[in-house]
């Protein structure tokens, strides 16, 4: 019974073949493709307004400079946010319940952050690694400090959010999963469980749109310490 409690996080599988490459890219397909119509429905409109307020909320933060990376962590998000969503939809696989998935997008983003400011300004970004005054014996113990919690960022990064995906999806089914057995037994209990599912369901809503949005916001933070 333990172990059916994980068999949602299994990549599935069709033919043999793998199908979480499919769930990745399937979100691309919900979003407005470019056209040269002058008045959009409703839905468009509304994807529109969208991501213009995502570009805005991540691009507040970042100098002209950062403006730059505006395609990357917009799509970033709008993907993130579509694939968190999709998840919660019953007998769907939620891919960003991987660490694989989320350490791939990490790593490569940060060491982006990290290189452009090796490049730009490497004396300042090298002086993040020893704060200004400390003194001369907490010299090397600060720096290899400094240094491992700049190398702890993606990892960090990845496991914030696998993990509060995950926890969200197995709270869900273990109450769920209350629910019915309690239902023939104690309809009132089973009722109230219920209630209490609906609750944890909208809360899983608001983490799969909050964690979508830290993953990007830290990036973009990191992105601002090096330009």
């Amino acid at each position: 019974m333990n172990l059916s409690f994980f068999d949602q996080f299994s990549s599935p599988y069709l033919m043999g073949m793998p199908l979480a490459l499919l769930s990745i890219l399937f979100p691309a397909l919900l979003f407005p493709s470019p056209n040269t119509r002058w008045i959009n429905n409703r839905l468009t409109t509304l994807q529109s307004w969208l991501i213009h307020l995502v570009t805005k909320q991540l691009m507040m933060p970042l100098d002209k400079k950062g403006h730059k990376w505006a395609l990357i962590l917009t799509s970033l998000m709008m993907l993130l946010l579509t694939i968190n969503l999709l998840g919660l939809l019953p007998y769907t696989f939620t891919p960003t319940t991987q660490l694989s998935m989320n350490m791939a997008l990490a790593f490569p983003l940060w060491l982006a952050t990290l290189l452009t400011g090796l490049r730009n300004q490497p004396t300042i970004s090298l002086g993040h690694l020893l704060p200004e005054g400390t003194p001369t014996p907490l010299i090397p113990a600060l720096i290899l400090i400094e240094t491992t919690s700049l190398f702890i960022r993606p990892l960090a990064l990845g496991v914030r959010l696998t993990a509060n995906l995950t926890a969200g999806h197995l709270l869900i089914q273990l109450i769920s999963t209350a629910t019915a057995v309690l239902l023939p037994i104690m309809p009132t209990i089973s009722a109230l469980t219920m209630l209490v599912l609906l609750l944890l369901t909208i809360l899983e809503v608001a983490v799969a749109m909050i964690q979508a949005y830290v993953f990007v916001l830290l990036l973009s933070l990191y992105l601002q310490e090096n330009i």
